[in-house]
């Protein structure tokens, strides 16, 4: 037995490895292309489909896919209901591994010829650097995924002697749904349902298990492929769970249709093999793969927005929740991790500039609590920012990351002042400081135009020239001031006013260095 189990755990090792490495070169390499790509081919809900069909088959992984968008859907990249879209093309996208193992892997040796690959792509991976070393871990990990498959075969095809088929249930829904979740436990086991499934295909070419027992293990492992997706949210954003509990609705759905349809596609093929003298086999339970998932996809998409209503209801978003993009799966894809960091820091300026602006023009209370939530969301971006590793040679990310560090050291020191001002109930006198005001408010709207991208690229200039004038004004009035102690105030009271101005005058140059970080790693990030 020993024989068999030792080559079976080693051949489901290579090709897991081989796996791992495919989809990390493959995504390493491609690097913001990938991203530029998928971002721009999810603007329909049918292009999103086709996108995450050919990105799945490309990594061979539905997993990889599926935790990729979940970090693009909580950086803000692309919206929940496009994320559908995309998560059900992967489930259709998964089935071409199945068509590899069935039509090739199988039926040619192919490990033989795919063994210069490893070879090739290991001296790459080890003697260069950069684009040139993720090709050479794609092509290493391809060549071991094959090796693994043909020993996986080998020790499959001499399982036959020693394994009965008489212990699997065979026959009824009851034995199809018993087998699926074996299938499941599977796939949860190896972390990787398309590992499940050609472990499943090739058994079934060797013969160690029959086509209907084979077809529930398959269902199983497309169901089974959402836990990791699922294990990954854990304690993450809102968006990523609802993009992950989508997939599992999914997968589910129309797994358990496939198992209702099993006997049906079963009978179809006896009938075949009777009359036209089809054999049924490994590219049979392929085909059934690919039918059922698309059968899934046809039910749903036409409800595709009910069902994102559906997913959003089931888990609504947190109404205090000022870091929606920050998702700790981010912090091993470091330009998503700095994009999520770039849009949350934006969004916390803009909370703080209405502070200030209401807390300058005296429209309204402003709440305490309100202004301590966005100090600890600030602290929690940066705990966020500085777990991003980038690595030394990446110049441009290293230049995003430092730039958005001074951004949120400026801002902690702005919600510290606000926070002051606040609890002494301080007041900035309408009528004697009305220019300093106006100058602070224009370069409020300046700053609030910058962000949002509707104002011109010098927007951050000005902010510095009116932190320039309001310095000066400011200086003149404190002048005045101190100039004619006792005349028309105590000495305390001309001291406190004084005390304000200063307030206005350091926000003001905390406002222009947050503005010219802010504007510094978008500029970083767009070229």
């Amino acid at each position: 037995m020993i024989d068999v189990l030792f080559p079976f755990v080693g051949g489901v090792g290579l090709f897991l490895i081989g796996m791992m490495l495919l989809s990390r070169g493959l995504i390493a390499f491609s690097g913001p292309t990938l991203r530029k790509a998928l971002i721009r081919f999810t603007g329909t809900p049918l292009k999103a489909y086709g996108s995450g069909a050919a990105l799945t088959a490309m990594m061979q992984s539905s997993t990889a896919t599926a935790v990729t968008l979940i970090g693009f859907v909580s950086a803000g990249l692309i919206s929940f209901n496009h994320a559908i879209g995309v998560v059900m093309g992967a489930s259709l996208g998964n089935t071409a591994a199945s068509w590899v193992v069935a039509g090739i892997a199988l039926k040619l040796n192919l490990s033989f010829y795919t063994l210069p690959l490893i070879g090739l792509g290991a001296l790459c991976k080890l003697l260069s650097k950069g684009r040139l070393a993720d090709l050479g871990m794609t092509m290493a990990g391809f060549g071991i995924m094959f090796l693994g498959l043909r020993t996986l075969q080998d020790a499959l095809g001499s399982l036959t002697g020693h394994f009965d088929l008489a212990i699997l249930p065979v026959g009824g829904l009851g034995a199809h749904l018993i087998i699926m979740l074996i299938g499941l436990a599977m796939t949860a086991l190896l972390q990787s349902s398309t590992a499940a499934i050609a472990t499943t295909l090739t058994a079934v070419h060797a013969g160690a298990i029959s086509l209907d027992q084979a077809g529930s293990v398959i269902v199983g492992a497309a169901i089974g492929t959402t836990i990791t997706s699922a294990l990954v949210t854990i304690g993450s954003t809102t968006s990523a769970k609802r993009t992950a509990l989508a997939h599992i609705l999914f997968n589910l759905v129309t797994g358990l249709i496939a198992i209702v349809l099993l006997p049906a596609y079963l009978y179809v093929l006896h009938k075949a093999t009777k009359h036209l003298g089809i054999t049924p086999g490994a590219l049979s339970l392929a085909l059934f793969h690919t039918l059922f998932i698309l059968l899934g996809s046809v039910l749903f998409f036409p409800f595709i927005n009910r069902f994102a209503t559906l997913i959003e209801r089931l888990l609504p978003e947190r109404k205090d929740d000022l870091t929606p993009h920050l998702d700790h799966s981010l912090l091993n894809m470091p330009e998503l991790a700095l994009d999520a960091s770039q849009r949350t820091l934006v969004q916390l300026t803009k909370e703080i500039l209405e502070i200030h602006q209401a807390l300058i023009s005296q429209s309204g209370p402003v709440p305490l609590t309100h202004l301590e939530q966005t100090h600890a969301a600030l602290e929690k971006t940066f705990d966020f920012v500085t777990r991003i590793q980038v690595e030394t040679d990446e110049k441009k990310l290293n230049q995003i990351q430092v730039a958005q560090l001074h951004a949120i050291d400026h801002l902690i020191r702005l919600t510290s002042r606000q926070h002051y001002f606040i609890e002494e109930e301080h007041q900035i006198q309408q009528r004697g400081f009305e220019e300093g005001i106006q100058t602070a408010l224009d370069q409020l709207r300046y700053m609030e135009a910058g962000l949002q991208n509707k104002m011109a690229q010098d927007w951050v200039k000005k902010l510095k020239a009116q932190a320039k004038n309001l310095k000066d004004i400011a200086n003149d009035a404190r002048s005045s001031l101190l100039q004619t102690p006792g005349q028309t105030a105590s000495n305390r009271a001309i001291l406190l006013e004084t005390d304000n101005y200063r307030w206005l005058e350091r926000n003001a140059h905390h406002f222009w260095r947050v503005g010219y970080y802010l504007a510094q790693a978008q500029q970083a990030q767009d070229n």
